[in-house]
């Protein structure tokens, strides 16, 4: 009977630690405090944020905006960003003058140093937001490297998209993005 009590006890010892650290939890584990239903998503206002650029400019995502927005969260280490940086650079240099890119290093889970050397050695010239605090990746629910959201001109989350894409599947999206923001 003593054994019971004490596991009952140490079990629920442990689901009120998880409970409590379940908005530190590292990214890694982020599905203990993911619903299946995480937004935001399609149909939902992106989430406001200001974040100040490797460049030490201020980058808002807030309501209705002139131009739509690329939001793209990701780390130097993810080994998907690698992959997918010079695709949004090309990306950038097409649309960046109808389409705002934000490519926010998630820095609470990375190295400035490291996120600032990739920036470098892929040539990246968009803005590069920094989330050092992390609280943005949690108020948008990332928990997978790269995760890109569309936002249109009227500031909801048109897609949602989680890691790599071709840059034709790309280039389909933004001109969706356009057509469906100039309505």
């Amino acid at each position: 009977m003593k054994r019971f009590m004490t596991a009952g006890i140490l079990l629920a010892a442990v689901l009120i630690g998880v409970w409590v650290a379940r908005d530190n939890l590292p990214f890694n584990m982020a599905f203990l405090n993911a619903g299946g239903d995480s937004k935001p998503k399609e149909g939902y206002a992106a989430p406001p944020f200001s974040l100040v650029g490797m460049d030490n400019t201020t980058y808002t995502v807030q309501g209705k905006r002139e131009k739509p927005v690329l939001v793209n969260f990701w780390a130097s280490w993810c080994g998907p960003c690698d992959l997918e940086a010079p695709d949004l650079q090309e990306l950038f240099e097409k649309y960046g003058d109808r389409i705002d890119f934000y490519g926010v290093n998630s820095t609470s889970y990375d190295r400035e140093r490291d996120a600032r050397n990739f920036v470098a050695e892929k040539k990246l010239t968009f803005p590069i937001p920094m989330d050092r605090d992390g609280k943005v990746t949690q108020a948008y629910k990332v928990s997978n490297f790269p995760t890109s959201l569309l936002v249109g001109t009227d500031g909801k989350v048109k897609e949602r998209i989680t890691g790599v894409i071709t840059k034709k599947q790309w280039e389909q999206k933004l001109e969706a993005l356009l057509k469906n923001s100039s309505k």
